[in-house]
């Protein structure tokens, strides 16, 4: 694999304008155009615009050579993968509006899943706040899917519909894990149990004792008759509870005992592994009927990268890996030819640096630790890993409360894996921190990035905000990936769509 490794931001920021405006090509001509961008920036055929966030060079070649945003290049693996030029935006719509919270989309987008059945899609609303604040928040509500529209003015979307309106099929379920909920949703119509909306369960901090995480409920939400709860295995809260989706029934038959749902979390500090977790699991008896509640459901690791306990350097992890990295939703992606990949979407931090503590009032390019924590563990790292220097380890003056794992640049992403690579980890051929990504899509240019400017202090401003994207779900009969772009509609998210091509 060839991989362009370039240390100078402004460089990554001229390659990555000519991404975005690049029509859709073939891999192997995207090498070829890459490599020429490369040799004109060193040899000064660019002209560069002044330093800053907003600031951009502008190339002298005509837009017909850009490159696609497409930065992990090199041949496609062997198989039949999907190719990343063969992504196309489509455009996007707005969600409907139902009433206060908890019976709204704001502050919701923490799980989607697509019903097939009913060409519709299942989404959470408003998340569940603890100590009662929002008790019953985490509802489901069923929207139709109007034709998206290509625009950047919101105003200018559709609206879905509601199918079915806001309903609490948890009630009464996960209360021991109501701070900061971490949720996945999957629908599947199996003839061994009719259809069903699987469900993973988790929080930011998971709690002290051995919580079950996942369950099941009927679609139809004012006859939910909620099913669970089990656990996935021995494995880690923090690495099961994040994303969900299903696996085709024939790989899943081959590889995984028909195993044919993907359950995983990526949990940023590495905490679930430095990179996204994924596991097969079937939790039906041999008659369809759920397992008795407190379970311990049979699972296939598919991916489990090391975890930030096991080792304080980056070895067994993804590639280019930092602590702020976030991976909301996963997707297994087939198109009508037989290629296929494995997505994950999230807000991959990209920084030259990133740390522990609080945006710094001073500039975005300048750390903020939290000093009372200097010494327990590696605070702030640059770009490859290694701890920043003595004097980055300083807590700045005037910073808001928003702590947390913060970078100096973060970029929505999609992310490609070979199921082939898979395969090979459920057979015990590789292990299960082995595979990596064979592409990486930036996809900042279709996003609205127009957080309401109340919340901005949480979600960071410019390069270094955060929470960009939350769940996606995929329609194999048309192609269409849908992608939640949060806080895009007020506090609201929006539903972008790309076609999976051939």
């Amino acid at each position: 694999m060839i991989t362009l490794n370039m240390e100078d931001q402004q460089l990554k920021d001229i390659l990555k304008q000519a991404l975005r405006e690049a029509r859709p090509m073939k891999l192997w001509h995207s090498i070829s155009i890459g490599l020429l961008l490369i040799t004109l920036c060193l040899t000064g055929q660019l002209a560069s615009s002044p330093q800053g966030s907003e600031a951009r060079a502008t190339a002298t070649l005509t837009p017909q050579a850009y490159l696609p945003i497409v930065t992990a290049t090199g041949a496609l693996p062997s198989g039949e993968v999907i190719d990343p030029a063969n992504i196309v935006y489509v455009g996007a719509f707005r969600l409907p509006d139902d009433g206060e919270r908890p019976r709204t989309f704001e502050y919701g987008g923490n799980a989607m899943t697509f019903n097939p059945d009913n060409n519709t899609l299942f989404i959470m609303g408003h998340d569940r706040i603890a100590y009662g604040d929002v008790p019953d928040g985490n509802q489901v509500a069923e929207v139709s899917i109007p034709t998206p529209v290509n625009s950047r003015n919101v105003e200018d979307l559709p609206v879905a519909e509601f199918v079915q309106p806001f309903h609490n099929p948890t009630a009464g379920y996960f209360t021991n894990m109501e701070e900061i909920p971490r949720v996945g949703m999957a629908y599947l119509n199996h003839p061994d149990t009719g259809p069903k909306i699987h469900l993973g369960w988790g929080q930011h901090m998971p709690p002290d004792s051995d919580e079950p995480t996942h369950g099941w409920f009927n679609p139809d939400l004012g006859n939910a008759d909620f099913q669970g709860v089990w656990h996935i295995g021995q494995q880690d809260c923090n690495s099961v509870n994040g994303y969900l989706f299903t696996i085709p029934t024939a790989w899943a038959d081959v590889h995984v005992q028909g195993r044919m749902l993907a359950t995983g979390r990526y949990r940023d500090g590495g905490w679930s592994g430095m990179g996204p977790a994924l596991f097969a699991y079937r939790p039906w008896q041999a008659d369809g009927s759920p397992p008795p509640t407190g379970t311990r459901l049979s699972e296939t690791p598919l991916l489990l990268y090391a975890n930030s306990e096991e080792t304080d350097t980056f070895e067994r992890a993804l590639h280019d890996y930092q602590h702020p990295d976030e991976w909301e939703g996963g997707a297994w992606l087939t198109t009508p030819g037989g290629n296929t990949a494995l997505l994950f979407a999230g807000t991959k931090s990209t920084g030259t640096k990133y740390w522990y503590g609080w945006v710094n009032p001073a500039g975005a390019e300048l750390p903020c630790v939290e000093a009372a924590l200097i010494g327990q563990f590696t605070l702030c790292r640059l770009a490859d890993g290694t701890p920043c220097p003595p004097e980055d380890l300083e807590e700045c003056a005037g910073h808001n409360d928003y702590r947390g794992w913060w970078s100096t640049r973060f970029d929505a992403q999609f992310i490609l894996y070979n199921p082939a690579d898979l395969a090979r980890v459920a057979a015990g051929e590789l292990e299960s921190w082995e595979p990596q990504p064979y592409a990486t899509l930036d996809i900042d240019t279709h996003l609205y990035l127009n957080p309401p400017e109340w919340e901005q202090d949480m979600l960071g401003r410019g390069d270094q905000r955060r929470q960009r994207i939350g769940d996606v779900a995929f329609d194999p009969s048309t192609g269409h990936l849908y992608v939640l772009e949060l806080y895009a509609d007020g506090a609201k998210p929006i539903v972008h769509v790309w076609a999976v091509e051939d």
